[in-house]
């Protein structure tokens, strides 16, 4: 069965880009104008069921997150105050990037088989995919921080120890963000627990 080929030469105006480049402007103008006086309607108290475009004035006014967003992981600790992971390393066998370092060790509490000697993450790697979440059996491991900015300057501070990943704490529920009662250090990182004193 042969491959039928139909060769199509463009004419003068597709070889300009002009009609294409016409499009273009029309797309763009379209939404301008019609954000345009949304906005203009708005300021004048009407028609407040229409939603135009926003714009967030970043990093004064942050955009509001989903709750099932995944952010920068932690890891929970007991009533105790140690770590709730038991070093079963499902979350090290499920990742697909191979990020997740665990060296396990026997807990002193004969209630509980191991827990975590070394536990690291390479956030350079991790694509947050959150497969160590759905496949951790203690619930030890969350991505629920609400952190989205995290860098260093070298690859050695992109990863997270395990004292880094439980001196994180969960973001605030979206309610306590809306009311205005949480406190962004709850979900912004704090200079001890970035790797890097410059950032």
């Amino acid at each position: 069965m042969g491959i039928k080929r139909i060769e199509r030469k463009p004419g003068f105006w597709e070889r300009t880009y002009l009609p294409a480049i016409v499009k273009g402007l029309r797309l763009t103008a379209r939404h301008f104008f019609r954000n345009f006086f949304i906005h203009l309607l708005h300021q004048l108290g009407l028609a407040q069921h229409l939603r135009g475009g926003e714009t967030f004035q970043y990093p004064e006014e942050r955009r509001p997150l989903s709750s099932r967003l995944r952010t920068l992981h932690r890891l929970t600790r007991r009533e105790d105050g140690s770590p709730r992971c038991v070093a079963c390393m499902m979350c090290e066998s499920v990742c697909p990037a191979r990020c997740i370092y665990i060296v396990a060790g026997e807990h002193p509490n004969p209630q509980i088989e191991k827990y975590p000697v070394r536990f690291d993450i390479d956030l350079g790697l991790c694509v947050f995919c959150g497969f160590c979440i759905e496949a951790c059996p203690e619930d030890a491991i969350r991505m629920d921080t609400g952190i989205l900015e995290f860098s260093s300057y070298s690859r050695e501070g992109m990863v997270y120890d395990l004292d880094k990943l439980l001196s994180l704490s969960p973001a605030p529920l979206r309610s306590e963000r809306a009311a205005g009662t949480d406190d962004p250090a709850n979900f912004e990182m704090s200079p001890e627990n970035t790797s890097e004193k410059g950032l």
